[in-house]
């Protein structure tokens, strides 16, 4: 298994790829966030709460797919702490790089959900919600903890197959930015009734700040950046693809 390592040399050997890359992690989960967190909103008829999840469930999918294919080849796309803490434990990313992509991160997820604040008024419907992620009615914060680990262990563990184990890409089928946002959708498809579905630190940060509720809010933190470690770990010990044999 490839161990965690510092990585100093990621932000310093070349200070303008790093700028850009901080700067795509900015820009990317400020997107995530307005579009995610806005397909929340709106003037959906009262009642047609499976409409919404489904909305809400292809909103987020498919922009992570979509800024997958903008932001891969310039910052990896994390866009999630979560990601980045998974792709740190399994030593694709290094610990100072992880913690600035973390920082900048958050950041972009309080400036999309401030955006979204200013596009959104609050007497349309989930309007003074802004999407911030909350535990339906008889979800303990256990339980809650429990849903948002699996949901986001099981995107961080796409995250490896598909993009990040270098000798399991050139095998993978299709799109790796659309399996990754599939299993995002899916993600949200079980845990939205449940939890809201945060799988995203930043992303529920965001909206907690503009609308003031922190109600059970660790489980948003905890949960998700348990499950990613967690995943590095099973994906690095378990899952990896072996290195290609060379020679006979």
């Amino acid at each position: 298994m490839q161990i965690p390592y510092l990585g100093l040399e990621e932000i310093t050997k070349d200070k303008g790829l790093f700028a850009k890359q901080i700067a795509a992690e900015f820009i990317g989960t400020l997107i995530l966030v307005l579009f995610s967190c806005g397909s929340a909103t709106g003037s959906n008829a009262v009642g047609d709460e499976q409409g919404q999840v489904v909305r809400i469930a292809l909103c987020f999918g498919l922009i992570v797919a979509s800024l997958a294919q903008v932001l891969g080849h310039v910052s990896g796309c994390h866009i999630n702490p979560a990601v980045t803490i998974g792709l740190v434990t399994g030593g694709k990313v290094g610990v100072v790089k992880g913690l600035v992509y973390t920082v900048v991160q958050i950041l972009g997820g309080v400036a999309g959900a401030g955006v979204l604040r200013g596009l959104v008024s609050e007497k349309l419907r989930g309007g003074d919600g802004l999407g911030a992620t909350t535990l339906a009615r008889n979800v303990t914060p256990a339980q809650g903890f429990g849903v948002e680990l699996f949901i986001t262990m099981m995107v961080v563990l796409t995250v490896f197959a598909a993009a990040a184990d270098e000798y399991n890409a050139v095998n993978v089928k299709g799109s790796a930015p659309l399996a990754i946002g599939l299993s995002v959708a899916a993600g949200h498809l079980f845990a939205i009734p449940l939890t809201g579905s945060g799988m995203n630190p930043a992303r529920s940060l965001g909206p907690a700040i503009m609308v003031g509720s922190f109600a059970n809010h660790w489980v948003y933190w905890v949960g998700p950046l348990l499950g990613g470690v967690i995943a590095g770990i099973i994906y690095q010990t378990v899952l990896k693809a072996p290195s290609p044999k060379v020679g006979y």
